[in-house]
């Protein structure tokens, strides 16, 4: 092999193994938590009550210290559901499917924020109870990214991708919505379920398949 064709295959390999680890992201595994608006907030913990910070998370968003209880139409609850800052324009519940059998709903499978027709469901408060007629969904799979991490692999907002996740339980994750913004830190974000069934911890890495 003459040196200018070894020097082509060199570039060819490093580019692509370039490419390669531009389409890795981190795994983060959500919880089930809830979004509250300032009207719910009122109701749940007194008026003009303000959220604790406990943990930032990305962009503006935080955990918070306060935490709920959700009840669902068959009466069982599950307790301790956290609630993440900053305060939205409507109440959203999200949980994964175990949460929904548990509590006897059926929630649809939703980006965040499309809230319209999902499931109702009871929060309790220290001061009050809310009474959601909907509100309560499975979030998406999606991903996170930063415009510097999606335009050179020829990702914009609300693209659609396939996701492979490997390991001993290794498996293809399809219908995962890519979010596009300059304060995101670039991350995958699937709940407790997914997590579980392909065995992925929070920083493990997944691979998006072009």
């Amino acid at each position: 092999m003459d040196r200018d064709k070894l020097l082509e295959l060199i570039t060819k390999a490093v580019i692509e193994e370039l490419q390669y680890q531009k389409r890795r992201v981190p795994v983060g595994v959500s919880a089930r938590h809830i979004h509250v608006s300032r009207q719910d907030l009122d109701t749940l913990f007194g008026k003009g009550y303000q959220l604790h910070k406990l943990k930032p998370l990305m962009a503006d968003d935080f955990a918070s210290e306060e935490t709920v209880t959700l009840v669902g139409p068959n009466l069982r609850t599950i307790e301790r559901v956290r609630i993440l800052g900053p305060e939205r324009k409507r109440t959203q519940v999200e949980i994964a499917r175990t949460d929904a059998v548990r509590l006897g709903v059926n929630p649809p499978v939703r980006p965040s924020g499309d809230v319209d027709g999902s499931a109702g469901i009871v929060v309790v408060g220290p001061k009050g109870a809310l009474n959601l007629k909907e509100g309560c969904i499975l979030a998406n799979r999606h991903i996170h990214m930063t415009p510097a991490d999606a335009e050179p692999i020829g990702l914009k907002d609300n693209d659609y991708v396939t996701v492979r996740a490997g390991g001993e339980k290794g498996a293809v994750l399809y219908n995962v919505q890519i979010r596009v913004n300059e304060k995101f830190d670039t991350e995958m974000h699937i709940d407790t379920d997914d997590a579980n069934a392909i065995g992925v911890r929070c920083g493990d890495l997944v691979e998006i398949m072009l």
